[in-house]
Order: structure tokens, then C-alpha cells, then sequence
């Protein structure tokens, strides 16, 4: 019995090395092909083909995303009345009609809840060390004339800063007051809503009107 078990074993394993290895091919017993010769008939100038170097996929990374780069808003920085001339005689002469606007903009006067003036740095240092002990948040000024000072907050009115203040001193800040920070802004914003590659491409005339700030997303 033993010897019969084995001479099958034997058998079944000469027959699936013939059929694996299509030689029964002609009885139509044989594996599915997995070769697909009709794809290299399908290939267009093989001959072409090139490994590129990691310079070259970089190179060639950066040129596609920059093809698709989606159009954007883009906006400029509060402009004076010579300034919005001055963008708007170049815009005119240079970009599509349509494609920007120069709009009028009011922005209001802010109100920070103010410690300093301070002496000196290392006093300034020694009273964000208490702050922090607090654990209450400051912010660096935007106005120099404050000198050596620390912002608790930043507010559109004096009313709101003042609310705040009365809400600090109740946390234990007794030398705060409230001061203007920036007085009412009134001006203009040069605006491109949608800033697509041949628009940007023509933004280079406008350099010298804008000045340095120059172009930023829209917020």
C-alpha cells in the first residue's frame, strides 16, 4: 500500500512539472500564459527611452508643478494716493482689462493693552518672565515709538481694549493701560482675484509702483 501511495506521488508530480512546463500543451493542457507579447508591438520608440539623474527628476518635478500651479488671489499692502496712481497707470498699460481692481479701504485704528515703556531690555526681559508666570500671553509691537514695551492684546476699539484691561487686573496685572497703536488707516489695495501663469508672468512692471511689500496671498 505504502509502495502505491508513493508511485502516485510520483506520478502527480511528473504530471504538473509537464503541465507547468507546457509540454502537454498539444493535448490543450497548459497553464495560462503570463508573458503578453503583443505589448512590445505596443511600445512607441523603446529606443528613446532614458534613465534621467536625480537632477534631472528634480528639474523636471519642479517644471510640472509650476505649469500647474492654480490660479490665486493676490493682493498688495494698503496703498497712499500717489502709490494707487502709480499701480493703476502700469495695470492699465500692462495687465488685461478686468483681470485687477484698485479698491478703496478703510482700516480701522487699533488699541493694544500696553506695559512699558521700559527702561532697558533686561527690564523688559525680567517683566515677560512675570507675564509668563501668569501664564499670560504678550505679543511684540508693531509701533516703535512704544520703545521698550509688551502688548496684552490687540483690539479694533478703545471700548474692547479697556474690557480687557479691567479682565487682566483681575489676573493680577496692575500696570497695564490701554493706548492707541495705529491710528485710522484710509488708503487703497490693488487686487488680482485670480492670478493664473500668464498673469503672473506680466507682474514684473508693477515692481517699481508697489515698492518693496510687493504682491501676498489674499487673506
Amino acid at each position: 500500500m505504502l509502495r502505491l501511495l508513493v508511485l502516485l506521488l510520483l506520478l502527480a508530480n511528473l504530471g504538473y512539472f509537464a503541465w507547468s512546463h507546457g509540454l502537454l500543451r498539444s493535448y490543450g493542457l497548459a497553464p495560462t500564459a503570463q508573458n503578453e507579447p503583443q505589448r512590445l508591438a505596443q511600445q512607441i520608440r523603446p529606443g528613446q527611452l532614458r534613465i534621467l539623474s536625480s537632477d534631472e527628476v528634480r528639474t523636471a518635478d519642479a517644471a510640472a508643478q509650476a505649469a500647474g500651479k492654480p490660479a490665486q488671489c493676490l493682493q498688495s499692502a494698503l496703498l497712499d494716493a500717489s502709490q494707487a496712481e502709480a499701480v493703476r497707470q502700469t495695470a492699465e498699460a500692462s495687465l488685461p482689462a478686468g483681470s485687477w481692481a484698485l479698491d478703496t479701504v478703510v482700516e480701522p485704528a487699533r488699541w493694544i493693552v500696553y506695559m512699558g515703556k521700559y527702561p532697558d531690555a533686561q527690564t523688559l526681559a525680567k517683566k515677560r518672565s512675570e507675564l509668563a508666570a501668569l501664564n499670560l500671553r504678550f505679543e511684540p509691537l508693531t509701533n516703535p515709538a512704544l520703545g521698550f514695551g509688551l502688548s496684552l492684546g490687540g483690539f479694533d476699539s478703545e471700548a474692547n481694549a479697556r474690557a480687557a484691561l479691567v479682565s487682566l487686573s483681575q489676573r493680577g496685572v496692575k500696570t497695564a493701560a490701554v493706548v492707541q497703536d495705529r491710528a485710522e488707516l484710509r488708503g487703497s489695495v490693488f487686487k488680482l482675484p485670480l492670478a493664473d501663469d500668464s498673469l503672473r508672468g506680466l507682474l514684473d512692471a508693477l515692481k517699481p509702483a508697489l515698492g518693496e511689500r510687493g504682491l501676498r496671498s489674499c487673506p
